[in-house]
């Protein structure tokens, strides 16, 4: 299996099934909770790893709508 693969298997089904938006105002509150400190080293471990699957989970909708958006610029330039 590739490393996107194991990646994307390692996705929470919950993440998996958020919108960008979700994801990206989820992955915002995990960034500043890691950046406010006070949390314990497992709990800090804890959202990173969140944060990971967060980021994760907003690049492959971003890379999805980059193939929708060249897909439609092909289809247009061939017309």
């Amino acid at each position: 299996m590739s490393p996107a693969a194991n990646e994307a298997a390692a996705i929470p089904a919950d993440i998996e099934a958020m919108s960008y938006e979700q994801a990206r105002d989820e992955l915002v509150s995990v960034v500043g909770r890691l950046e406010t400190g006070g949390a314990s080293l497992e709990e800090s471990l804890a959202l990173w790893e969140r944060g990971e699957q967060l980021a994760t989970r907003c690049e492959s909708w971003l890379e999805g709508a980059r193939r929708r958006l060249d897909a439609a610029r092909e289809q247009a330039s061939g017309e």
